[in-house]
């Protein structure tokens, strides 16, 4: 049966189910102590998700952190089902001072290469995340830790510059968190694959047996992992990767691959619900799509010739005016997503529709108000707009999302544009070089809660490297990060929204759920699809 809006919105407010509290993470020594065998292998998973890096300072997208969450650990992780930091790596954790969060590892801990795993490594993880900075990397989200100490091998310090950060526990869960081996990765430069996999420098519920990049990967059960994932459901699993998201349907409906995720069409996913040999899997929606544009190069941005900061404010506040959300969530993909009106998705705390309440009207497009703003600031000419987007990493349907904003913009009189796309691999790093004035992104949360669609995105530019920066925004968003009282916190939130609307360093567009195809003997799916947003291989048998 077709998912309605209704249902999907219900679907989506699940999304926000964790509310972090400040409270020490404590649990037993281990999660790998399940007395349930391994069950036999492989899990075949398919998608079209590309990996940039298997180094975790070196990428910042969902096709690289599918396959670390497989093969290293975490200080804290959550069990499948859920979205709570628990101890991983950790035996304990919390916060001894406002501004201290300790952390106790758990002990006797080995690499699969035999090395000592302990708070040397934890120490150097960190520090060189930090040190590097990959443009590509999620460094960004590391910027409240002042410094990281190890005063004994069990033993790891963090000192934040903010006090009382109400996400620090979910922040050592996330793609800036993974934990390498100090004697394989260098300090100051990102590893490439293939050292990483002759290293054998994995800890998590697998180790990598074979590798192709991008072509297929093959795993097997790490036996010494003692985390809260627990034993894996198999003991051998592979990814294959696609090019083509009408390959993966058809592997998916011939059983020549047991799970599909990551991405379909909305189609694609329409007609499988009808074949009996497979069954869709639903699960809470964090997902976001917007436009980003890049403050420098964009028409009238900062480095253009013709450079004025309120006319390229005017020009973002016209396609605001002119996009019609609801026209491409229905058209393109079928109600699968939601029009999304705030930087924050709706389900997370704080969560408003400042878009909605600024631009258009109630929603629907306003030609009226668009030609106004361009007016008032002097614009008499058509604007030309060079907007890119991605056709692999955010699905086969982004084609036909961008040429419906294409008209949507051009049937207006008021832009061109010049549509273009290019492939993931060049993309991602091509969009945060200042290569596209105005581009497709999508994210999908590091962790579940309001300030991951905050802080990685706007302070100092973030992550997208776009060069936004409000000093008045940087403040409200330390402010909500730090406010314990929730009442407080949400008000905070809405307020950064709101201020985040008049400037548009990301236009939002759409929200959507999480959704995977399994084979119709295949189990475990339903229990990886959580808040977390994690998909652990582990969970799935057949």
């Amino acid at each position: 049966m077709a998912m309605n809006k209704k249902a999907l919105h219900g679907v989506i407010a699940l999304a926000g189910v964790s509310a972090l509290a400040l409270t020490a993470c404590t649990g037993p020594s281990g999660g790998g102590s399940s007395s349930a065998p391994a069950a036999a292998g492989p899990i075949a998973y398919g998608t079209t998700d590309k990996v940039t890096s298997l180094d975790p300072a070196g990428s910042y997208d969902n096709g690289s952190f599918m396959v670390m969450n497989q093969i290293y650990s975490f200080l804290l992780n959550s069990k499948p089902g859920g979205a709570e930091p628990e101890p991983d790596l950790a035996e304990s954790s919390s916060f001894t001072a406002p501004t201290e969060y300790t952390v106790k590892l758990k002990p006797n801990l080995k690499w699969a290469n035999g090395h000592t795993l302990d708070s040397k490594d934890v120490k150097f993880s960190f520090d060189r995340q930090v040190a590097i900075a990959d443009p590509a990397g999620p460094s960004s989200l590391l910027t409240n830790i002042e410094s990281v100490t190890a005063p004994d091998a069990n033993t790891v310090v963090f000192k934040l510059k903010l006090a009382n950060d109400q996400t620090f526990a979910q922040i050592l869960s996330s793609p800036a968190a993974p934990i390498v081996d100090d004697e394989v990765f260098p300090a100051g430069a990102v590893l490439p694959d293939e050292d990483i996999i002759k290293a054998k420098a994995f800890h998590g519920q697998y180790t990598i047996d074979s590798y192709k990049k991008n072509e297929l990967v093959s795993f097997k059960a790490f036996p010494d992992y003692q985390g809260v994932l627990g034993k894996p459901a198999n003991d051998e699993a592979t990814i294959k990767y696609y090019a083509s998201p009408t390959n993966l349907k058809l592997d998916i409906q011939q059983g020549n691959i047991d799970v599909a995720f990551r991405s379909l069409s909305a189609t694609d996913v329409d007609d499988l619900k009808k074949d009996s040999k497979v069954k869709v899997v639903t699960g809470p929606g964090g997902e976001i799509r917007y436009i980003t544009f890049n403050f420098d190069t964009m028409p009238f941005g900062t480095k253009a010739a013709d450079a004025d900061p309120a006319k390229a404010t005017a020009v973002r506040q016209a396609i605001a005016h002119l996009v019609d959300r609801e026209a491409i969530a229905d058209q393109v993909y079928k109600g699968t997503y939601l029009p999304l009106y705030s930087n924050v998705p709706n389900g997370f705390l704080g969560a408003n529709q400042s878009f909605k309440d600024a631009y258009g009207e109630d929603g629907k497009p306003s030609l009226d108000k668009a030609k106004k703003v361009l007016a008032d600031a002097g614009i008499t000419e058509k604007v030309a707009l060079n907007l890119q987007y991605n056709p692999d990493h955010y699905g086969g349907s982004s084609g036909d999302e961008y040429a419906m904003v294409k008209e949507q913009l051009e049937k207006s009189g008021l832009f061109t544009v010049n549509l273009q796309s290019t492939e993931w691999v060049t993309y991602s790093k091509a969009s945060r070089a200042d290569e596209y004035p105005l581009f497709q992104f999508g994210w999908f949360p590091d962790f579940s809660d309001a300030d991951n669609y905050l802080t990685p995105f706007f302070p100092e530019g973030g992550f997208l490297k776009n060069h936004y920066n409000n000093p008045t925004v940087n403040e409200l968003i330390s402010k909500q990060l730090t406010e314990a009282d929730k009442t407080k916190r949400e008000k905070d939130i809405q307020e950064v929204q709101n201020a985040l609307a008049k400037d548009i360093s990301t236009l939002p567009l759409l929200q959507g759920a999480q959704v995977a195809i399994a084979g119709s003997g295949v189990n475990g799916v339903d229990k990886t699809l959580d808040a977390s947003f994690k998909f652990r291989l582990g969970t799935v048998s057949k």
